[in-house]
């Protein structure tokens, strides 16, 4: 993915790591399109960045992705980056179902079948384009389990596994397939990660993200350094060491 000159929609971005994302790749000479849900931060995000285009969309809808979909294609007909950016973390127990199944199935219908609903509405235009990009955005838990979170670690270990695949079948195609990994970042995605001094700061990991990108145009993940201690454990021998370390880290492993 060149790091300029792109058409970018990200969706599930009106905060945290995504719109951060959105902010930098605007400043860079990328034209931006930001997708959420909440029509108040969507206006607030036009009129405090008023080069950047919104649109509502809902991923775990997927009438509105179909709608987004049509109206961003229709605004914006060069698009040629897709960024995969909604998703949801709950913290569950599973010792009873009452208690888990309907976060998991949310989490499910969030992380996995957002994306995959995602890239059916995008990946015939993007075909068409001279050079495109599908980014999906997995996670260091889908290479070492958090206790706390087995739905989203096993959400994140299905988008990187996806990932791998349809990289496979689209190669025959102008449509790369990057992965980004992000190790816990200081968003709102768990309460309390935002001041979380086990968590990257989001400022530190966009930057970091952009210069991997900037360097590496053809890398197939995108991996901060601090998510290589997670993504590389069984490679180097040290896993059942890792998931202790993480899990012991804090009540949430951040």
């Amino acid at each position: 993915m060149r790091i300029s000159g792109n058409t970018v929609f990200i969706p599930g971005s009106t905060s945290g790591i995504g719109l951060a994302l959105a902010i930098e790749l605007r400043a860079r000479g990328n034209t931006v399109i930001v997708g959420g849900r909440r029509a108040e931060l969507l206006e607030r995000i036009a009129a405090e960045h008023p080069g950047i285009d919104t649109v509502r969309i809902d991923t775990a809808d997927p009438a509105s992705i179909d709608s987004a979909a049509k109206e961003v294609l229709a605004k914006h007909p060069d698009l040629n980056v897709l960024v995969t950016m909604a998703g949801i973390m709950r913290v569950e127990d599973w010792h009873e179902p009452e208690s888990f199944l309907a976060s998991a199935e949310a989490v499910v219908t969030t992380n996995v079948l957002g994306p995959i609903r995602l890239i059916a509405a995008f990946v015939r235009h993007l075909q068409a384009q001279p050079d495109a990009t599908i980014v999906t955005v997995s996670s260091g838990l889908a290479f070492a389990p958090l206790k706390a979170t087995p739905s989203y670690n096993a959400s994140k270990a299905a988008i990187h596994m996806l990932s791998e695949s349809i990289r496979l079948q689209l190669a025959d195609t102008t449509v790369k397939v990057v992965e980004l990994e992000p190790p816990s970042v200081r968003t709102s995605l768990l309460p309390g990660q935002e001041d979380s001094e086990f968590a990257m700061p989001l400022e530190e990991f966009v930057t970091e993200v952009v210069a991997l990108i900037e360097a590496q145009p053809d890398a197939r993940e995108i991996q901060v350094e601090r998510v290589k201690f997670l993504r590389y454990g069984e490679a180097r021998g040290d896993y059942d060491q890792v998931v202790e370390t993480l899990n012991a880290s804090d009540p949430h492993g951040r």
